[in-house]
């Protein structure tokens, strides 16, 4: 059975930093496309970044500069370093694996940015 399970997410001031953490169990992690996404209320989920298997990097413009993806394939875990943290980027953040057709998504977490 494939799980990812997210953590890392809170309350941060606008500015600050987070480190969002997924680990995935019951897939052969290291070929998989890891990516971060994400949705606000009453906004469509969207793209943060992504990994391929190969090691290409994918980010939103948005993000470009600040926020790094990154992953540990003996730990089976893919990372979302997000810096200078902005409101508008309070959202419930999902990790996602992929191959092909197949897709799975964690439960979410929640990043608030506010002061």
């Amino acid at each position: 059975q494939v799980q990812l399970v997210e953590s890392g997410g809170g309350l941060v001031q606008p500015g600050g930093s987070l480190r969002l953490s997924c680990t995935a169990s019951g897939m052969l992690f290291s070929i998989y496309t890891k990516g971060w996404y994400r949705q606000a209320p009453g906004k469509q989920r969207e793209l943060v970044a992504a990994i391929t298997g190969g090691d290409n990097t994918n980010y939103a413009d948005s993000v470009k500069g600040r926020f790094t993806i990154s992953r540990d394939n003996d730990k089976k875990t893919v990372y979302l370093q997000m810096n200078s943290l902005k409101p508008e980027e309070t959202a419930v953040y999902y990790c996602n694996a992929g191959i092909n057709h197949l897709n799975y998504w964690g439960q979410g977490t929640q990043v608030t940015v506010s002061s």
